[in-house]
């Protein structure tokens, strides 16, 4: 009988258990990997328009340059601008905005159509205006200018005052500024729109949830220093803008307030 060689014999049964354990966890492993491939929500811009896979200033600088083609928004909530509170609900366009803004003292009725800018307020607010332009005759202006569209002549600066409201583009410029250096924050969404969240200053500059699905537009801003937040939305929703009935307009010639 030949000598059986060495090593052919049957492996021990102890090796035997430990090689099977072994291929039984990488198998395991094999297979967890594949699973969490496969699982799209693993990865947070699976069917997004990719800009949350960008450096945060090309998030950013693709946010702004979205706002400011876009011919029309719907910008609404808090700004607090030289420790006061005004609170915004206006639809922009590239050729005039209409809305309201409301402050502590009174709620403006505001529509631009070109460069023509009408403004409605109650009798308070204009015998506030220092009494108006009728021979200082404050108390009758205010009467006659109350509740009626008052198409403000661009000289005065009731224009001056408001009419930075209803331009969209110098409206948008003041308030998607994020102030200091930034970063890409956590996804979330607006509305149900998925976002990303940059952050500036590690927060305390502000932040601005940028739209993942679509075009990149900006869609919520909490400005930096807790000056109010603000939505965005409606981009590229028609605006209609058409002067007010004759009826309802008071044109009040060259000079409104004695204020400047």
């Amino acid at each position: 009988m030949s000598a059986i060689p060495r090593g052919a014999g049957p492996r021990p049964l102890a090796t035997s258990r430990r090689t099977g354990r072994a291929a039984l966890k990488g198998a395991a492993c094999v297979g967890l990997v594949a699973a969490l491939a496969g699982c799209g929500g693993q990865d947070p811009d699976a069917g997004t328009n990719g800009v949350g896979k960008l450096p945060p200033a090309k998030i950013q600088a693709k946010a702004r340059a979205a706002a400011e083609h876009a011919e029309t928004v719907h910008l609404s909530g808090n700004v607090v601008s030289q420790g006061r509170t005004f609170k915004l609900d206006m639809s922009l366009a590239k050729d005039g905005a209409k809305g309201e803004l409301t402050t502590k003292a009174a709620t403006f009725q505001l529509l631009r159509v070109g460069d023509a800018l009408y403004l409605k307020a109650d009798a308070a607010f204009w015998a506030g205006e220092k009494g108006g332009s009728a021979g200082g005759n404050g108390g009758a202006a205010a009467q006659k200018l109350g509740g009626k569209y008052v198409k403000v002549p661009a000289a005065d600066p009731v224009y001056k005052r408001f009419s930075g409201f209803t331009d969209k583009d110098t409206l948008l410029a003041s308030l998607l500024g994020l102030h200091g250096k930034l970063a890409t924050g956590d996804r979330s969404d607006i509305d149900g729109t998925r976002t990303v969240r940059l952050t500036a200053g590690a927060g305390a500059g502000g932040t601005l949830d940028v739209s993942l699905e679509g075009t990149p537009y900006p869609l919520r801003l909490q400005r930096a220093g807790g000056a109010g937040v603000v939505r965005l939305a409606e981009w590229g929703r028609s605006v209609d803008l058409r002067a007010p009935s004759k009826d309802q307009v008071v044109d009040y010639g060259s000079r409104i307030s004695s204020s400047g």
